[in-house]
């Protein structure tokens, strides 16, 4: 991050927010949401967090720290927000955070979270650099970074082995 020429931009540049009703086929044999479709939606909100911030064709590389917390129902009012929390040289990580929204109250409860990698690439899929970096500002912004750098470590670390 220190001799990175790039420009900059700031993390809530690209926040995104994206809303979707829970509607009968989207719901599983027990009348919930189907986790494969909320995994889709936060795959497509990650990766447009992802094109906002860099300007360039994405592709999602590998998804940390999935963790299903409650279900939504029929009729449920889903809102995905994601942000970028690490830029590198050729990817990035978005975290999207997912929250049932009760439509009387405004009141938001956490359903879902996990981070995204993002690998910025060109038209023939070849990876490119990430045309922006970031400069996390606040104690938050730098917990992520330094949460990123733990996971990407991790994720080395399971190929070596293997996994």
């Amino acid at each position: 991050m220190d001799n990175d020429n790039r420009k900059i931009k700031s993390i809530s540049d690209s926040v995104t927010e994206c809303m979707h009703i829970v509607k009968h086929e989207d719901i599983n044999g027990g009348s919930r949401l189907f986790g494969g479709k909320l995994m889709q939606w936060m795959d497509e909100t990650a990766g447009i967090c992802a094109m906002r911030h860099s300007g360039s064709l994405i592709t999602t590389a590998a998804v940390d720290d999935l963790q299903f917390k409650k279900g939504a129902g029929v009729g449920e009012l889903i809102v995905l927000q994601a942000k970028i929390t690490y830029v590198g040289r050729t990817s990035m990580e978005v975290r999207v955070d997912v929250y049932s929204e009760d439509i009387k109250t405004g009141m938001r409860h956490v359903i879902n979270r996990a981070y995204f990698t993002e690998v910025c690439i060109d038209e023939n899929g070849t990876p490119i650099e990430v045309g922006f970096t970031v400069r996390p500002e606040s104690i938050t912004e730098k917990a992520e970074w330094d949460g990123a750098i733990k996971r990407i470590q991790i994720r080395k670390k399971r190929r070596s082995e293997g996994y």
